[in-house]
C-alpha cells in the first residue's frame, strides 16, 4: 500500500512517530520497517 510507505518514509525522516501512525496501518508499517532493517524509531536493528 502507497500510505505505509509515505508513513515508513515520515518515519524515517524524523517527520512522524510511530505512534503518529494509525492504528490500522501500525502492523502493515512494522512489518515494511523491519523489512528495511530499522525498529519503529526509524533506526537501524
Amino acid at each position: 500500500m502507497a500510505i505505509v510507505t509515505v508513513y515508513v518514509t515520515l518515519i524515517v525522516a524524523g517527520r512522524r512517530t510511530f505512534a503518529q501512525v494509525p492504528a490500522t496501518l501500525q502492523a502493515a508499517v512494522e512489518t515494511e520497517l523491519t523489512a528495511l532493517g530499522l525498529d519503529k524509531d526509524g533506526q537501524l536493528v
